[in-house]
């Protein structure tokens, strides 16, 4: 078979993906700044063979490059992302980040390193293929606003018909293929607020209007709306994630207060009532104080909303290439993806392939300093792409 075939060149090749993915690790560079892995990934794909190479795509150093079939079909695109984070690296390894403060804490290294090795087959393959491949490697995912959609609105996808994406996990187990119908990821929001009250001193509070007292009542009201103002078949989270107010002084009543968070929702009205909510019951309770509120209210990421079609037709094909205990449909979830923006424009789907160290007792998140993928990962990863590229284009 076709696929066998091209899963052997894979598995072949290995060594070679692990350098690419360890050479990454070790120079990262983060979103937007990504000049020199742009130029490496380039300068891989030339090596492997292809020839058709857009650069500097959207609004950074975004790739577009094209496999083209001999034989007339549709063209596929496959994506993976090449950004890192500002994060200090504490995972001790012979291809440790050299860049002090970064790291690839999510796993874009190995993305990267995969899809450069299905590349590597399937151009040897190209007189096969009934139809055209293209590689998106997209700058800038993890911070707003976003490689993925600049590329998009400079023709990334206007030859494609489908498009497909892969993240590696680092809490799941190693080499579990995983997807999901509909909602693959949750619009990400993210807020600000600034607390006006009246400072003074703290033995007379009579006299100020405290931003303090303002800012904890805001916090615990609002818990209010996900729980009993939102549709509980449709998912919303409001997190609070940093509140400052005060401190100069034990007698000093705050004049001031910070408050940071997120919001994540599915569902557009929900992400709609989630924003107005916020904005009209922080002011209320502010004016309840003799206090104002200013808030700053950013639309992050919309949801990945995956089309059934696909799923169902790469859900046939994993079953048939994978044993089926290590195949699971799972629910989405509420993290941010600028995926999103790619199956605006075209149908396709978002999918996941775990990738936890088997001998690690604990399995460290994405973003975290200690973050950490099996490479043996990167090998499955291509599996899936090469396992859709058989069922779009050998069929």
């Amino acid at each position: 078979m076709t696929l066998d075939k091209w899963r052997q060149e894979l598995a072949d090749n290995f060594q070679e993906t692990v350098k690419w993915r360890r050479y990454l690790h070790e120079h990262p560079e983060p979103s937007f700044e990504e000049v020199e892995t742009a130029n490496y990934i380039i300068e891989q794909l030339e090596k492997i063979g292809v020839d058709d190479i857009r650069t500097n795509v959207g609004n950074g150093y975004g790739i577009v490059a094209m496999i083209e079939g001999k034989h007339a079909g549709p063209t596929i695109a496959l994506r993976a992302d090449f950004d890192a984070l500002r994060v200090t690296e504490e995972v001790e390894s012979a291809f440790k980040s050299k860049e002090e403060g970064i790291m690839h804490a999510c796993g874009h290294d190995g993305h990267t390193a995969s899809l450069l090795s299905v590349a590597k087959v399937l151009v040897n393959h190209r007189d096969e293929l009934q139809g055209n491949i293209v590689l998106l490697h997209q700058h800038a995912e993890e911070v707003l606003p976003g490689g993925a959609k600049s590329m998009v609105e400079d023709g990334a996808l206007d030859a494609v018909d489908y498009v497909f994406g892969i993240h590696l996990g680092a809490e799941q187990p190693l080499n579990k293929v995983y997807y999901n119908y509909g909602f693959g990821s949750a619009n990400s929001d993210t807020f600000s607020m600034k607390v006006q009250g009246k400072g003074g001193h703290g033995a007379a509070p009579h006299d100020t209007h405290d931003a303090l007292t303002v800012g904890t009542q805001i916090i615990t009201n609002l818990q209010q709306i996900v729980s009993r103002m939102t549709d509980p078949v449709k998912p919303a989270v409001l997190t609070f994630a940093g509140f400052q107010a005060g401190g100069e002084a034990y007698n000093i009543i705050a004049d001031t207060a910070e408050i940071v968070g997120t919001v994540r929702t599915m569902h557009q009205d929900i992400q709609q009532l989630m924003e107005s909510k916020l904005k009209t019951m922080s002011a209320q309770i502010a004016d309840a104080y003799d206090a104002t509120v200013e808030i700053d209210y950013t639309h992050g990421y919309p949801s990945i909303q995956n089309t059934s079609e696909e799923v169902d037709k790469v859900k046939v094909a994993f079953l048939t290439a994978f044993p089926a205990e290590e195949v699971e449909e799972v629910e989405g979830q509420m993290g941010g993806e600028d995926f999103a923006y790619f199956l605006l424009n075209k149908p396709g789907a978002f999918l996941r392939v775990g990738a936890k160290p088997p001998e690690n007792e604990i399995a460290y998140p994405h973003h975290h300093p200690k973050f950490e993928i099996d490479e043996q990962a990167l090998l499955r990863s291509g599996e899936v792409f090469l396992t859709i590229v058989d069922s779009y284009l050998m069929n």
